[in-house]
């Protein structure tokens, strides 16, 4: 898994190290039911998501340079989220911040980063981001950060509370990709 930096964040891999750190903002209320999630309960709950982060290689660590902390986190996941387009290279975009450091502009800065690692690194031809109606933070920084509106799907939040919900999903093409 590469490491990035930009100008105040590092994005690396996840350790076992980070669970403290992951645990503070993950069993926020306003964390993890904005992405889909119940808030963590216990440290070892963290632990386990960090294994599966591990495992997957999809996921970094949004670690604040000035502090060494981690923040956050931010995936470039493999999912398609338009059923005709199925053999295009894309990937999905999804993060979740520390209300503590809500409002700096840390998340759209991660997402550029992960934008241009996805385009030149890894060449994509497609990156969607998506989320759901109720989350006005995630609408702001995928406008902030250039992204197009393609759709809207219902999703059943599963790993919530089973309600179904309007998913708000955004793309950004390659720019050296020609259009179809």
């Amino acid at each position: 898994m590469i490491k990035m930096e930009t100008e105040r964040l590092i994005l690396r891999a996840f350790t076992l190290e980070d669970a403290e750190d992951m645990y503070r903002y993950a069993k926020d209320e306003r964390v993890g039911p904005m992405a889909g999630w119940a808030p963590h309960e216990s440290v070892e709950e963290t632990r386990d998501v960090i294994r599966m982060f591990i495992e997957e290689k999809d996921v970094w660590a949004i670690v604040l340079k000035e502090t060494g902390q981690v923040i956050g986190s931010i995936g470039l996941h493999d999912r398609r989220p338009d059923p005709m387009i199925q053999h295009e290279a894309q990937r999905e975009i999804g993060y979740v911040l520390s209300p503590d450091y809500w409002g700096h502009g840390y998340v759209p800065e991660a997402v550029q980063a992960m934008i241009r690692f996805g385009f030149e690194a890894l060449g994509l031809e497609r990156i969607w981001c998506g989320y759901f109606s109720f989350n006005d933070q995630s609408r702001r920084v995928v406008e902030k950060c250039g992204f197009t509106y393609a759709f809207t799907k219902t999703q059943e939040l599963t790993r919530l509370d089973g309600r179904t919900v309007e998913c708000l999903v955004y793309v950004q093409l390659n720019p050296t990709f020609s259009t179809h």
